[in-house]
């Protein structure tokens, strides 16, 4: 395994005359040292990258059935919230380091900070208001951020699964360049970094199982079955990755985007167990089966990852915040909820912006369902309102 330093990052390259045109969000393509680097890799083959198992992308026929799915008006108003969905103030802002050494804040969508071992990791972190390269369209948030970003203080690392929109998001990352921080980050991703002003001296560019050390923490990148592109021209020209970050005590595990595949198993065996793992359960659809779990997939690879076993927490991700594919606002999690009971998984389901140790009290109220909208109901679900707060900005 090796452990490339940020330090050791290709020089910022020049940017061709057609990129420095397109829009900033659109990032930028690899290039020079970047580049070079991205054609060693396994996973780059015949000048794009490629899963280890081939994917079902979603084509015309497809894309029309989702098009009537999503214009159902019945089908809209159950893809949305029907209330203010409740936050809960970060214990980073309210209290001291978590007493057990391991504390996850989940932030909405796939975004986490991790305090683990004395250190604070920032998962995928996206503040905008629409996950898209333009302000006044695309996918707008179901909820308000549950902390203003400057409010969470310092971050050792900012690690970034791949290059869409609801993961890496440019304004974001423009207000954390000037931080210090280390960013680890999939092959070529880097370059959509450093047109936005992070330093490549402040970039961890990895492939798969590859690792970078942040202090004593080691953070890998491990597989994940996905794609990427954050424009017309750039898919599969960046990697894609699902994340493990070691300290001396505890592991955490991140999924990213990922349709579900053997390669979980492969990962707990190398890295596991795990303390926690936060897991993508949202946005599938039968029409891209092999690029987004469902929840009950969801489900497994937790197992899997932990050795067949129960071990370690399991945090939904990657639903909630953005309305991104027909499936109802709540279903994810709701199934969820029934799979894991089936299985013997311990959940942990905070509301955005609650914090909790995976060691001690988890949070477990079912926050959502006062907001949840039935089938042929024109209001919400009945359903406990119990720890549901009043929304906090």
């Amino acid at each position: 395994m090796t452990h490339p330093s940020p330090s050791t990052t290709a020089a910022r390259p020049r940017t061709p005359l057609a990129g420095r045109l397109w829009p900033a969000s659109f990032g930028a393509r690899p290039a020079g040292e970047r580049l070079a680097h991205v054609r060693r890799s396994p996973q780059y083959r015949d000048g794009v990258f490629r899963n280890a198992e081939p994917v079902r992308m979603v084509g015309a026929r497809e894309a029309a059935a989702v098009l009537r799915e999503t214009l159902r008006p019945s089908g809209r108003r159950r893809r949305t919230p029907s209330g203010p969905v409740p936050l809960a103030v970060p214990e980073v802002l309210t209290g001291g380091p978590p007493a057990t050494g391991l504390r996850v804040t989940w932030l909405g969508h796939a975004s986490a900070l991790v305090e683990i071992d004395g250190a604070r990791v920032l998962f995928d972190p996206v503040w905008g208001e629409r996950c898209s390269p333009f302000s006044f369209a695309g996918p707008r948030r179901l909820h308000p951020v549950p902390a203003a970003l400057s409010e969470l203080g310092p971050v050792d690392a900012v690690v970034i699964s791949h290059d869409h929109y609801d993961h890496l998001d440019m304004p974001t990352i423009r207000r954390l360049a000037g931080s210090g921080t280390v960013f680890a980050v999939p092959l070529g991703v880097g370059a959509h970094l450093e047109r936005w002003g992070v330093p490549a001296a402040r970039l961890a560019e990895l492939d798969w199982h590859e690792s970078a050390r942040v202090g004593d923490l080691t953070l890998t990148a491990t597989p994940g079955r996905h794609f990427c592109g954050r424009g017309l021209r750039d898919r599969w020209q960046t990697l894609w990755a699902s994340w493990v970050v070691a300290g001396p005590e505890h592991r955490v595990y991140h999924s990213g985007d990922t349709g579900y595949f053997p390669g979980f198993a492969d990962i707990g065996r190398a890295h596991g167990p795990f303390d926690a793992t936060m897991i993508q359960i949202g946005a599938y659809s039968e029409h891209w089966p092999d690029i987004h779990m469902t929840p009950e997939e969801g489900i497994t690879a937790h197992l899997d990852a932990s050795g067949g076993t129960s071990h370690g927490v399991l945090l939904p991700i990657h639903w909630g915040t953005f309305n991104l594919a027909p499936h109802p606002w709540d279903e994810p999690v709701e199934r969820t909820l029934r799979a894991a009971a089936g299985r013997g998984v311990t959940l942990a389901l905070p509301r955005p912006g609650e914090s909790f140790e995976p060691a001690a009290e988890l949070p477990t109220d079912p926050w959502w369902r006062p907001l949840a909208v039935r089938p042929g109901a024109d209001r919400p679900a009945p359903g406990p309102a119990a720890g549901v707060g009043q929304a906090e900005g």
